[in-house]
């Protein structure tokens, strides 16, 4: 991570997510957000979720309500699984395309945040490829509308956390007893940072960052995680392991980045290496997925693999973001 992340987030930021009762208005990051909140954020996902063979669980916590999803950078599971979220809660669901908004004309951001806010937006879910556009949304707009983030560049991706947070607490319980590997490129990886941070704020026994040199994070920017090399070292009596993909369109300069083959020699998750892990052991991956790069294709379809349930929790953890926000925003 760069040096700007090793600060961490600004306090006023941290402050920015929450209104005057100490609820919760804008979700930034998930860093500076308390343990109740989180752990309060978590059940009320838990409470959203169905059966597979049932239908889904709906609200019309939302209604009357308008939701903006502004994606400024590409996304398939995040967008779709907000969309849903939104009108499963009863909202009305605008989604603005980074290819037809008038952004890419030259309208500043802003001018195209007011637009929203005159159409009575009163939620804005954004992703952007850059450092601090959710928190600069969040700073300027009206006290009825709140931000979402849905990715910020590589630093932060907060509803993917906590779907991540959700999936393991459903499968392992207690975060206090687990050791959590996540393995791939960590320093140019929002979804290592939000969980990371999150996993710090509920208590894990053990994190470990395992990567090869030129993706490992500065040793200060997360000094509570144990940074590793070697993955059979990393994959030891582990209870939970994250694969991450390469994050090539973030890195400047591949040199000392290997090639599939070799990654995956060296760092990918098989099935053979899995027998490292405690033999109850899950694997995570939160998308899009290389198979044969990061992950082993038939570990990512097998009886370990809760990928689809990440998928599944991402909706409910979205739905219980909205409804909580949408309920602060009652009282401002």
């Amino acid at each position: 991570m760069n040096a700007a992340k090793a600060d961490r987030i600004p306090e006023d930021e941290a402050s920015l997510q929450l209104n005057d009762h100490g609820e919760l208005r804008h979700l930034l990051t998930l860093e500076g957000l308390d343990m109740p909140l989180l752990v309060d954020l978590l059940d009320d996902a838990e409470g959203f979720l169905t059966p597979e063979d049932n239908l889904p669980a709906r609200s019309d916590a939302l209604a009357g309500r308008t939701v903006a999803n502004l994606f400024f950078e590409p996304s398939t599971r995040t967008r779709a699984s907000f969309d849903l979220a939104a009108k499963r809660l009863g909202a009305d669901v605008l989604n603005l395309d980074v290819n037809t908004s008038s952004r890419k004309k030259g309208e500043s951001i802003l001018d195209t945040i007011y637009t929203l806010e005159a159409m009575r937006c009163d939620i804005m879910v954004v992703r952007d490829a850059s450092v601090g556009v959710p928190a600069y949304i969040a700073r300027h707009v009206k006290d009825h509308v709140s931000i979402l983030n849905a990715g910020e560049s590589d630093v932060s991706h907060p509803t993917q956390g906590l779907l991540d947070l959700l999936t393991i607490r459903r499968h392992k319980g207690s975060f206090a007893d687990l050791t959590v590997a996540i393995v791939g490129d960590i320093r140019h990886s929002r979804v290592a940072r939000s969980a990371a941070f999150g996993l710090q704020t509920l208590g894990v026994g053990a994190l470990r960052l395992i990567s090869p040199a030129a993706m490992a994070p500065d040793a200060d920017d997360m000094p509570f995680a144990n940074i590793i090399d070697n993955l059979d070292d990393g994959l030891a009596d582990a209870d939970v392991i994250m694969a991450l993909r390469i994050q090539r369109e973030r890195i400047p300069n591949l040199d000392g980045i290997p090639g599939p083959d070799e990654y995956f020699a060296s760092y990918g998750v098989s099935r053979n290496r899995m027998r490292l892990a405690k033999p109850d052991a899950i694997v995570m991956h939160p998308g899009p997925m290389n198979r044969g790069v990061e992950i082993e294709g038939a570990l990512a379809d097998s009886a370990q693999s809760v990928i689809t349930e990440q998928v599944a929790n991402g909706v409910a953890v979205r739905m219980a973001v909205l409804e909580r926000v949408a309920k602060s925003l009652e009282r401002r």
